[in-house]
């Protein structure tokens, strides 16, 4: 039987640095783009910071293209927590100790606030972080990622979006099974998850096929799976706790600074109805759709996404 993946898999070469860092109690590893080699380079920490946060059963890679394309910012990808190369603990996976991750992040990479950019389950740490750690959050870009009261509205409400969103998330309600079908044949399963939601052109595309064979071998890194699958359990288990309603009060609010939103039209995951609802929630918010893209559209239409963030991140200094 094949060992499985070390979690060293990650650490992809490339021109950006692999880092270790802790923060609110545990290790992450993170990705830093590396300047550009011509002329004066500044101090990392004069820069702004921009932290990249992946969505489910992803890791820093999915962040790719961003790395290489953009510039003028200290650009930093996070395994989240459970994820990668990062600390595996065995809880921590709730919305209050996930914003504590990335506000102590903040601190320990020596600055005071900073921009975040999340997808899926990474935009929720963003909608979070921005919340409960205002002072750190100078503005937030999400990718397919809806502020949670408005996505949550959507699914109770519309049954196009429950059908979306609802199968999947309680499936992984049940002990030990998702995490087995997740892993089995090299993590098949993660594979079959980003074709049902990416965009046609994605899938037949050289770039798809860079993108899955690390995910997939990123999944099984043990305890990762498992990791996983209790940011899904905690989304639906606290809806019916304490915790969660008063997760969901807290949220329930609109934030007062810039934001971002990017949607690839062709997304079958998350629709147009819970970006729609977002609006109240960010009455600064700037809201892109995207031809041609899907659920993961940072990575299928870079082109499009960067040319974005560029602009956004100017704006926000």
């Amino acid at each position: 039987m094949t060992p499985p993946p070390d979690p060293s898999v990650t650490r992809i070469p490339g021109p950006w640095r692999h880092l270790d860092v802790h923060a609110n109690g545990i290790r992450f590893h993170v990705v830093q783009a590396d300047p550009p080699v011509d002329g004066y380079q500044a101090p990392a920490t004069s820069l702004p910071l921009v932290i990249l946060l992946h969505g489910f059963g992803s890791f820093w890679w999915s962040w790719r293209h961003q790395l290489r394309g953009l510039s003028g910012v200290r650009l930093v990808a996070v395994d989240l927590r459970g994820y990668g190369g990062s600390d595996k603990p065995p809880r921590g996976y709730d919305g209050w100790t996930l914003a504590g991750d990335t506000a102590g992040l903040i601190r320990a990479l020596g600055h005071t606030s900073a921009t975040l950019v999340g997808h899926a389950d990474g935009g929720l740490v963003c909608w979070a972080t921005s919340v409960l750690h205002p002072r750190l959050v100078r503005a937030i870009a999400l990718v397919s990622s809806p502020h949670p009261a408005a996505l949550r509205r959507s699914a109770l409400t519309r049954r196009d979006q429950s059908r979306a969103l609802l199968p999947s998330l309680l499936s992984y309600q049940v002990p030990m099974l998702p995490e087995s079908r997740l892993t089995r044949h090299d993590g098949a399963e993660l594979e079959t998850l980003l074709r049902s939601r990416a965009g046609h052109s994605w899938l037949a595309s050289e770039d798809f096929a860079q993108t899955i064979g690390p995910l997939r071998q990123a999944i099984q890194i043990p305890g990762a799976a498992h990791c996983a699958l209790e940011y899904q359990r905690w989304a639906v288990r606290s809806q019916l706790r304490a915790e969660g309603r008063r997760f969901m009060r807290i949220m329930d609010r609109p934030i007062d600074i810039p934001m971002l939103h990017l949607r690839g039209e062709a997304d079958p995951y998350v629709l147009a109805d819970p970006v729609k609802r977002t609006r109240e929630y960010a009455p600064h918010g700037h809201f892109v759709s995207l031809a041609g893209a899907g659920h993961f559209s940072h990575e299928e239409v870079p082109d499009q996404v960067n040319p974005a963030l560029a602009r956004f991140f100017a704006q926000v200094g």
